[in-house]
């Protein structure tokens, strides 16, 4: 597959001899010749591709074992190759060698045929000096790649600009840094080598095969490039996909791809990465080891502008039988994609969670309160056994559906009113109430806020435009938001962890150019007045370094025909909710399904990248194509993830899925969203907020702007009103939250009031254990144990207590423990 640095796992004072003997363990039993394999099975050198990485394969029913640190290689024919004790095969001189491989008892034969080998092959720039830089460190945003550079010196990032980066080179400060007459005393060599003074200490050996490279070009006179240099077309990776044991290991292959059919072997040109080390690490030289830790990460690695990933398992120790699998539960095809990783990383689900538990669950994800006592009542007695299907229809057709969903948009949508406008803040608010309301179809929903035109003071969802007022605004936040794709890294530079280029972003921007205003915009600190926003007969977009002007263009894929006259935005619009595009519909499925399981399948939910894969790749896909055939529809989505067994499972742990944060074998705990948390206060007290701006008891998630005043819903992680969309939250707890709830001015009110719930029910005449199970059912979903209900009788029974003051203090408590505060 071709696509556009972590810690050794072993110190280095432990020697290869007991790597060596780590990797013999993984060989179960005699192996015959015909278990052995190499990779890769053919070898052609010449003096464009002068070396060559060898592997020696276990190979098996599963996967693939690397045996190459067990094995001993020498080569019989020293006049045409040589090898060395990791592998490695280099050539000497044309003809055809031969590689002896001796491993686990067995021998085997490598032929490599040698072709042409001038005796100083031509070194190009671009080919074979920039990825010597990159491969350093140099060109890196903490030296010389930042933007101004370091020390007077400055280089592209990452090397994305060969003609920027030869001239610093060899042309600029007079030329000093290169001196063709005595190589070796270029300041190119010589600070990198430790000779003189170097900020970035020592970063090349002199013995290297990277010295040797940068002394034969500054030798030659330091050419741009050699004629008919073919161009690097891509890269790939082998393995793409491993399975490691703790301290098991697995070499890397990166082998490039030219436009002349050749390929060559970069290994040691690349830069690898692992995104989480504890799971799998990754040395410079592309060696992997498996960690202690269980899970699915990516290594990534990276030549020039070009990136590929090996996706690396590491499943728990010990087995578990294939027929436990096969017995678990499949509600839909979730639950398959699902039981499939867990088999893959031996992980096990955990038991199905509780009746109260789910009703609680599913209320607070998909209308944003828990249920009410008489709700739970209802549902705890109800023995059919479709009544969870039947529960999650009642909440989807529930009013509060809207409002709950639709302030999680107002989060990634809602401007500063003190930058647009009250007016036109609270029209924008409506608009996308409205469309939660009325259940507009995803991709219609943002074709109209896309493309919109009118007044900040009627159309509310164009004060988008009226916020974002640059094409390079929208750019970030449309890419972002819809796309899952993070640009604002190419509005400078090439993506350091991307394909995406200045080219890209700013062809991107040119879909704004047309927008046009009329009004008297903004005018801090507040801005109130009207403004339209129409498509203007003219606009471009310039690329800042070249100067060009920029025509629309798409990310990937065929831009949809704009003709003379037409808004570009329309045509971007129809590129978007395309079938053929697969991120619009991934995106939105992915922070669903964040929001409904607690973690995106891709995190960040708004980064969507290939070196940040999905943890269930087939699931994604599968939940994008079901949003997509689906029409886009949220509810048939929301329906069909809360319908399946792996949204029922319980949150507590078992022994052989406590470690796993990202694969789904249980629910994920989490504090309840402020707005949830502080309706549920409201509702359990039975003491409704009176907001300033809203309707008498309005839901805090009904609030249209987060500079309404609430200090429990700031405490609680309500985005800061002057931070600009998008904004995530988190589900961190703090201590201000914890004082918050037990000291409260507010809160206190609440429960203490002469309209609060203890105070109602100590003027019943209901016994003390009815209050008591009266109160678990209001704040809990569920009725007391045994031990509860003891404990909160035994309150009544305190002399120095009245009826009042105990039902307080119970509900004080209740509300107090992380049982209220998470959902689980």
């Amino acid at each position: 597959m071709f696509m556009r640095q972590s810690p050794r796992f072993f110190p280095a004072s432990l020697g290869p001899a007991l790597l060596v003997l780590l990797a013999a363990l993984v060989v179960a039993g005699p192996l015959s010749a015909a278990d052995l394999q190499l990779h890769p099975s053919q070898v052609r050198l010449d003096g464009n591709s002068p070396r060559q990485q060898l592997l020696v394969l276990q190979a098996g029913s599963g996967d693939a074992v690397d045996l190459t640190r067990s094995a001993r290689f020498t080569t019989t024919t020293p006049a045409i190759v040589s090898v060395d004790e990791r592998g490695v095969v280099r050539a000497v001189a044309q003809g055809e060698g031969r590689v002896r491989i001796e491993c686990a008892g067995q021998a085997l034969e490598a032929v490599v045929t040698v072709g042409e080998m001038p005796a100083e092959p031509p070194v190009d720039f671009q080919r074979d000096i920039q990825p010597v830089f990159t491969k350093l460190g140099c060109n890196s945003g903490p030296c010389h790649g930042k933007q101004r550079g370091q020390n007077g010196f400055q280089l592209s990032l990452l090397g994305f600009d060969s003609d920027f980066d030869f001239d610093a080179l060899t042309k600029e400060a007079r030329g000093r840094r290169i001196q063709p007459a005595a190589p070796a005393d270029s300041l190119l060599i010589q600070k990198p080598v430790g000779a003189v003074p170097h900020g970035g200490g020592v970063r090349l050996r002199r013995d290297s095969d990277d010295y040797r490279m940068l002394l034969r070009w500054i030798t030659s006179g330091a050419p741009r490039s050699v004629p008919n240099v073919p161009t690097l077309k891509g890269i790939e990776v082998f393995p793409t996909a491993r399975v490691l044991k703790k301290e098991e290991q697995q070499q890397l292959v990166v082998t490039a791809h030219y436009s002349d059919g050749t390929t060559r072997d970069v290994t040691p040109l690349a830069q690898f990465q692992s995104n989480e080390g504890a799971v799998a690490a990754v040395d410079d030289a592309g060696l992997i080891t498996g960690g202690s830790v269980t899970g699915e990460v990516a290594v990534m690695a990276r030549y020039m502008d070009n990136f590929v990933v090996c996706r690396t398992s590491r499943p728990l120790d010990g087995d578990v039988p294939d027929d436990f699998y096969a017995a678990l539960p499949r509600h839909n095809y979730i639950d398959e994609h699902v039981w499939t990783t867990l088999k893959r990383l031996k992980l096990q689900p955990s038991a199905p969670a509780s009746d109260q538990t789910f009703l609680r669950r599913a209320t607070i994800d998909i209308i944003g309160r828990i249920p009410t006592a008489e709700e739970s009542q209802a549902f705890l007695a109800d023995a059919a056994p479709d009544k969870r299907a039947r529960l999650i229809n009642r909440l989807l057709d529930d009013p509060e559906y809207a409002e709950h969903w639709a302030n999680k948009w107002a989060d990634l949508l809602r401007p500063n009113p003190y930058r647009v406008g009250i007016k036109a803040t609270l029209n924008y608010d409506n608009w996308i109430r409205g469309a939660f309301r009325e259940n507009r179809p995803y991709d219609q929903f943002v074709r109209e806020l896309v493309t919109s035109e009118g007044s900040t003071f009627r159309d509310g969802h164009v004060t988008l435009f009226r916020d974002r007022r640059e094409p390079d605004e929208l750019t970030t936040i449309v890419s972002q938001l819809f796309l899952g794709i993070r640009l604002e890294c190419a509005k400078c530079h090439h993506h350091p962890f991307e394909v995406w280029s200045q080219d890209d972003f700013y062809s991107f921007a040119a879909f704004f150019a047309k927008l046009g205003r009329k009004g008297t915009g903004l005018s801090p600190p507040i801005s109130g007045s009207e403004e339209f926003v129409f498509t203007a007969k003219a606009g471009s977009v310039t690329h800042p370094r070249t100067g060009a002007t920029m025509a629309p263009k798409v990310l990937f894929g065929e831009t949809p025909p704009i003709g003379e006259g037409d808004d570009p935005r329309a045509s971007l619009a129809t590129w978007m909710t395309s079938r053929e595009n697969p991120f619009f519909a991934q995106t939105q499925a992915n922070r669903i399904w964040a929001d409904l399981m607690g973690i995106g399948l891709v995190d960040p939910v708004d980064d969507l990248r290939a070196t940040n894969p999905a943890s269930n790749p087939p699931l994604l896909e599968a939940l994008g194509n079901d949003f997509r055939d689906g029409g886009f529809d949220q509810k048939t989505l929301i329906r069909r993830i809360t319908n399946s067994y792996v949204y029922g499972l319980g949150s507590l742990p078992n022994e052989r899925n406590v470690v796993d944060t990202r694969n789904y074998s249980r629910y994920y705990r989490r504090r309840l969203r402020a707005e949830v948390l502080f309706d549920s206060v409201c509702q359990v007290t039975g003491v409704p907020e009176n907001f300033e701006a809203m309707p008498p008891a309005a839901h805090s998630k009904s609030i249209w702007t987060h500079r309404i005043d609430s200090l429990f819903l700031d405490a609680f992680g309500r985005p800061d009103p002057n931070q600009d969309p998008p904004c995530e939250r988190t589900s961190n707890t703090t201590i201000v939250q914890a004082l918050h709830l037990m000291n409260a001015r507010n809160l206190y009110g609440k429960v203490m009031g002469d309209e609060s719930l203890p105070a109602r029910l100590a003027k019943t005449e209901k016994p003390p254990a009815a209050i008591v199970e009266e109160l678990y059912l209001a704040v809990y979903s569920r009725r007391p144990s045994e031990e509860e209900l003891r404990i909160g009788t035994a309150l009544y029974e305190n002399p120095e207590t009245n009826r009042r003051g105990a039902t307080e203090d119970l509900l004080w408590a209740l509300l107090n423990t992380p049982e209220f505060v998470f959902k689980d």
